[in-house]
This record gives C-alpha cells, structure tokens and sequence, in this order.
C-alpha cells in the first residue's frame, strides 16, 4: 500500500547518524506490516537496513539475531548440532503461515515489535529466553527478558525513542530438549494457542504459553511436574480474563486447548527424559 503521507525518508549508516524516532516517525524494517494498511500519521520513514547489522550470530554464548533479520534468513541458518532446540526455529518461522513474499521481508524484530499474540518470533524468544537489546533514545544500551518485552496486542516494552536492536537467545536454552504444540481453528489459520516446552539437563522444566493469551506466560519448574500439578498452575497463573478473545479463537477453546497441549508436550519431555 501507498503510503502517501509520507514526505521523508532517512536512512542512517551508523548509529551517530541514528535520530531518535519522534511524533509522526516511523520504523521501517521489513515493513510487511507498515505497508499492509494506512498510516494517515506518518510523516517519515526511518529506514534501519541502511545500518547493515549482521542478521545472525552464533557464537559460544549463542545466538544473536538481529532486529533487522529476516524469517528467511533465520530459517535457512545452519546452527551446531549440539543445539537442540534450534528446530523451535524452524517450527516457529513455519507458524507464519506466509509466502516466500513475505517471508524475505518481515524482520524478527518487526514481529516482537507489532506484539500481537500470535507472533512466532515472540514465541520463540520468549521460550528461549531470550534478552532483547534496546537502543536507547539517549544513547547507550538497555535489556529486556523477551518474555517481557511483549505486553498485549500492539503494546511492547519500548520506551519513547527507543528501537530493538537485536535478541540475543543463550547457549544453555539451545542445548535443551524441546517440545512445539500449535493449534489453530482452520489448517492455514493465525495461531490460536501456540506452546513450547523445554528441559533442561538438570531436570528443570519451562513451559510458554503464547497466542492463547494477550501477552506470553512462562511456568518453570525445578522438575517435571505431574499433570495434576501443571493443570492446576496454569490455572493460577491465566486467569480467564488473559485469553486472548478475536475471530482466531473464543477464550473457552484457548484455554480447553492450552491445557490440552500443555500435557502433551509434558508427556513428551518426560518421556525423552526416561
């Protein structure tokens, strides 16, 4: 879509030439969503591919990605065998559910950014505990837990002037087992409930609630907890009130569906442990 509002567009190659975001501004990554719909108060782009972050980076710590990193290059990266849960990765850039069109566009960072429950990107930060990296308006740097970062629909954790850096995902929760459960009320349809189950070496076990509810819930635990005990504590930490309610999915069906998963993918784990 035209955005014919628009009347400049800035495009810096280096932080000192980073202006912070004002009224009327706004950030272009991919822009699959910025483009998708009128933008009647935006005055001006400021385009972040001129920066040329790196888009991924593995290293002994693990995995740094780029706000500017596309779905397609995230789900092409070849990542060290050693790595079990990096087929989260995979799993969660399929949940798209988009062309290779947008695919090659939307960025990582755009999706955590627009916030909505049914983001992947969120999903797969948030289970694996993710650290966001945040410009600040200021100068300098500030970090936010992914599970964080991600409010309610359209609602994140930057602050004024602020813009996402990168995500940087640690080494210890790539090497955990891990566990992918979606659901969704038509084959091709948005997200409606979407978990990730990981476990540790140690026997801790996290489970991440996502799509279900407005914003991402994490439930850890020292050990494998058994059905009873993992029913009865997402019950205490989803009140109803937290179920997501839109065309995608009634809060009943979320939740019937959350604790269905939910013990699936507990019974999965246990039984990888075993």
């Amino acid at each position: 879509m035209d955005l014919n509002s628009v009347t400049a567009i800035v495009r810096p190659r280096a932080r000192s030439e980073f202006a912070p975001p004002g009224a009327g501004d706004a950030i272009l990554g991919g822009g699959t969503w910025l483009f998708s719909e009128p933008q009647p108060g935006v005055r001006r782009l400021i385009d972040l591919t001129g920066l040329d972050w790196p888009p991924l980076e593995a290293s002994a710590s693990g995995l740094s990605i780029a706000a500017t990193c596309t779905v397609e290059r995230l789900y092409g990266f070849e990542l060290p065998p050693d790595w079990r849960a990096a087929g989260l990765i995979a799993a969660c850039c399929r949940s798209f559910l988009a062309s290779f069109k947008i695919w090659s566009m939307a960025t990582v960072g755009g999706n955590l950014c627009l916030a909505l429950p049914a983001g992947p990107m969120i999903s797969l930060c948030a289970a694996l505990e993710g650290t966001c990296v945040i410009w600040r308006a200021e100068g300098g740097e500030r970090r936010v837990p992914a599970i964080d970062f991600a409010r309610g629909p359209l609602d994140n954790a930057l602050e004024p002037g602020e813009v996402l850096r990168a995500i940087e995902l640690p080494v210890e929760a790539l090497r955990r087992q891990a566990a992918f459960r979606r659901a969704s009320l038509t084959p091709l349809g948005r997200s409606g409930v979407l978990l990730i189950g990981t476990l540790a070496p140690d026997g801790r076990f996290a489970l991440t609630v996502t799509a279900a509810t407005r914003r991402p819930v994490q439930l850890r635990f020292e050990a494998m907890p058994g059905a009873g005990k993992l029913a009865s504590q997402l019950a205490a930490a989803i009140p109803d009130a937290l179920y997501y309610d839109d065309m995608h999915g009634r809060p009943d069906w979320r939740r019937h569906m959350t604790r269905e998963l939910a013990e699936e993918i507990r019974d999965e784990l246990a039984e990888g442990a075993g």
